[in-house]
């Protein structure tokens, strides 16, 4: 039966991080990935969430399985760094919280609840948007729209191209958005445009949609969650789809988390209940460790301080390597980069043709995706000075 399958094509992103891997050349670099790296070139661990692991191997007594809708302590822990005590104390009886499989658990079940609750909803994606995002969604049978987000001519947010898509959008559609640290242009709106957007969406009875996985590493954690915060004041409902893989490093770990707001308490159940439902079909039961650990930093006080501390130094350096990035780039090539320093988060687009970045892979041994975009914090001190000469030998 299963000689009939064809044989797939490796993930676009993973592949090139296969072929990097097995770049035999000892100078490659790595800057494919979505996952935040050290000045060593490796995913730390946070000292809090060692921590918090030490702890939790002395004390957990069972493994037995977790509640349907997951850690209360994570969830609690995650719905609060999100909206901040006072907002969340404001909406609690509209608010809901289901833990699942990372941020891509989050996507899905927010997916599922959508489709149950209006499958003729289209959801409305940026251009360009994570690749992944339409797969995850359209798995459940959802349907999709593109509304124009990143010009490469301005090297930056077409705010008037998005609101004129967006006008297309019927009452009761989804629209799709990056929290913060777009990825993969890097490129957020304004507080300004997050106003408007959310007076916008409230108006034409549009449903926000929020892919939020990049809290703290693009201006701090507030900073950061201040446009999700102006949406989620304006809107009767919503869905929050939170990672704690990057933001708290739990990469492998898996732990994530979907928020529902509701029109009012019976609705906000209904949606929870719903994302129980699904996962139930999906993968069952969410895993436990990494909600653990997550819970733990949060909820206590002085692995909290602790995680924050490291978080916002993993914040600084990202940012300083945006700015020695961009300045190196101008002078060696003598041409405007100085949109990198502008973007928030891990990802810009360099604005390279297909063949530069293929050239790039080929002969340098500097690995980027096709559409030039790159994971900045795969940068470093000892590759950097390569990477600015590999651009330039290619322009």
């Amino acid at each position: 039966m299963f000689d009939s399958l064809a044989v797939l094509p490796p993930d676009s992103i993973l592949g090139l991080a296969a072929a990097c891997r097995a770049d035999s050349n000892p100078n490659k670099v790595d800057l494919t990935l979505g996952v935040y790296m050290d000045e060593t070139g490796l995913c730390p661990v946070f000292e809090a969430v060692q921590q918090a692991q030490r702890d939790l191997v002395q004390e957990e007594m069972t493994k037995v399985y977790m509640p349907p809708q997951g850690d209360a302590a994570y969830l609690e822990g995650v719905q609060t760094l999100v909206l901040g005590e006072e907002r969340r104390a404001l909406l609690r009886d509209r608010l809901t919280a289901v833990q699942t499989p990372g941020g891509c658990g989050a996507v899905r079940l927010g997916a599922e609840v959508i489709f149950a609750a209006a499958p003729t909803a289209t959801v409305w994606v940026s251009d360009p948007t994570w690749p992944v995002h339409i797969p995850l969604m359209g798995s459940v049978g959802l349907q999709f729209k593109s509304y124009r987000y990143y010009s490469a001519a301005i090297r930056g947010l077409d705010f008037t191209a998005m609101l004129e898509d967006l006008e297309a959008a019927s009452p009761g559609d989804i629209v799709l958005l990056h929290g913060c640290c777009h990825n993969p242009s890097g490129v957020d709106p304004n507080a300004e445009q997050w106003q408007a957007l959310a007076t916008f969406m409230a108006e034409r009875a549009l449903v926000p949609m929020i892919d939020f996985a990049y809290q703290g590493m693009g201006a701090g954690l507030n900073e950061d969650a201040a446009g999700l915060r102006c949406l989620i004041d304006r809107v009767p409902e919503m869905i929050i789809a939170v990672s704690s893989s990057k933001n708290i490093g739990l990469y492998r770990e898996r732990a994530g988390a979907v928020m529902f707001l509701g029109g009012d308490a019976r609705a906000a159940e209904a949606m929870a209940s719903q994302a129980v439902s699904a996962a139930r079909r999906v993968y069952s039961m969410p895993p436990a460790h990494g909600a653990l650990l997550a819970g733990r930093v949060l909820s206590s006080p002085t692995l909290r301080r602790q995680w924050e501390a490291e978080l916002a130094q993993i914040c600084q350096r990202i940012n300083g390597l945006r700015r020695d990035f961009c300045d190196a780039l101008i002078a060696e090539t003598d041409r405007d980069f100085a949109f990198i320093s502008e973007e928030h988060g891990m990802f810009s687009f360099l604005g390279l043709s297909v063949e530069q970045a293929q050239r790039l892979r080929n002969e340098k041994s500097v690995y980027l995706l096709d559409s030039s975009r790159i994971n900045i914090a795969g940068l470093n001190a000892g590759n950097m000075d390569r990477v600015v000469n590999a651009v330039s030998a290619v322009l």
